[in-house]
């Protein structure tokens, strides 16, 4: 049934002075300085707003084509509900798909979620909003790229949201909130930079840094960061029973590529083994804090930054993770063959390995030079060079 208006009349619009506005049903009728009138909608469908400009008189735009307009959104909106999963009402919004699959991750022991928080609260969610999960589109991941990087931010650190963003949909999927993948998601192409790493020299400086800063859990940081290659995360989350000193393996339960047995060196375990004993009784830590929710330290940046300083190197870029990189760097390095690189390491695949083979040529030279010995050890009449340098004569 049609609505009646009262207020929105054509004699109230003719009578209405330059400025003047008049409101009815959702539909506002403004006159402009100029003398034209602009017809606006702004109403409520299924909890989302939508604020439209519909046109101008002069345009030929009536009342008529504004009550036309609110008919199809609520048209539109019924014919969602149709094709909505079973159990809902109305379409999911980002903004709460994002606080149930931070929960839901929370439940199933997902990995990563106080960075996936972070991300979706300090990005996707302000840029996405209450927007229908099933209706964000290929259009708007793309704006969103162009906006982050407009705010300054790197291509690695958008790829990570976008991952969020993905992750999320597939899981949207799996949890039946969307019978069908909203959009396609292209992340940046991200150039395979220089790996930084410390030399053997640096990773003494950075040690005897770490010991005389205020903070005593960055040098227990670096020290097992330097003979394990472990992740930030990990170390920080080190607890005294997962290390196990008779078979020097630290145990890792939430590693990123899967719950691990982390080697450790002689020495290490042997540094373990006094760290213990200074430990207060009772705490299962090995970087305890009690200030903190959990007990134990949740970053350890900014005592790594000082003591980074403190060693002569950039602190802006010789970050907690080039520890990572530098184990990994010094054990290609040494000759160590690939697969056991990445069982120590704990990547998740091999050609993640491989890229650390590249970063210096020393080794591939020495390794060469083995290869040359080998061969020079069997006597033969005339070399291959020289055999060359005979046909040239």
């Amino acid at each position: 049934m049609p609505r009646r208006f009262t207020s929105l009349t054509r004699p109230a619009m003719r009578n209405l002075q330059p400025g003047q506005q008049v409101t009815e049903h959702g539909i506002t009728f403004r006159r402009e300085r100029s003398g034209d009138g602009v017809y606006s909608v702004n109403i409520m469908v299924d909890r989302r707003r939508i604020h439209r400009v519909i046109g101008r008189e002069s345009e030929g735009v009536t009342r008529h084509q504004a009550e036309e307009f609110i008919a199809a959104a609520r048209t539109d909106a019924r014919r969602e509900r149709l094709n909505l999963p079973e159990g809902r009402k109305t379409p999911l919004g980002f903004r709460e798909a994002a606080l149930r699959y931070v929960e839901r991750l929370e439940q199933e022991d997902g990995k990563n979620i106080k960075a996936k928080r972070r991300q979706l609260n300090q990005h996707l969610v302000p840029f996405f909003g209450d927007r229908p999960l099933s209706q964000i589109s290929s259009f708007e991941t793309e704006c969103y790229k162009r906006d982050r990087g407009k705010a300054g931010a790197a291509l690695a650190t958008i790829n990570r949201e976008l991952a969020v963003l993905s992750h999320l949909f597939n899981k949207a999927l799996e949890w039946r909130w969307l019978k069908a993948q909203p959009a396609k998601i292209r992340r940046f192409q991200e150039a395979n930079g220089r790996i930084l790493y410390l030399t053997k020299e640096q990773c003494a400086e950075l040690e005897e840094a770490a010991a005389q800063d205020q903070n005593e859990n960055v040098h227990a940081f670096v020290v097992v960061g330097l003979r394990t290659g472990m992740r930030h995360s990990e170390i920080l989350a080190i607890r005294l029973e997962h290390i196990d000193l008779e078979r020097r393996i630290i145990w890792i339960p939430k590693a990123k590529a899967g719950a691990r047995e982390q080697p450790i060196t002689e020495d290490l375990a042997e540094y373990l083994a006094k760290r213990l004993q200074m430990l207060p009784p009772g705490c299962p830590w090995l970087l305890p804090s009690p200030g903190s929710r959990t007990g134990h330290v949740h970053t350890i940046r900014k005592a790594f930054r000082r003591s980074a300083a403190r060693a002569g190197l950039d602190p802006d870029q010789i970050t907690p993770h080039v520890l990572r990189h530098t184990v990994v760097t010094h054990l290609v390095q040494a000759g160590v063959d690939l697969p056991t690189v990445q069982r120590i390491s704990g990547h998740k695949t091999l050609s993640m390995v491989a890229r650390y083979a590249h970063q210096s040529g020393s080794h591939i030279q020495s390794a060469m030079s083995k290869l040359q010995d080998r061969l020079d050890d069997v006597e033969q009449p005339t070399s291959a060079v020289d055999r060359v340098a005979d046909r040239r004569d």
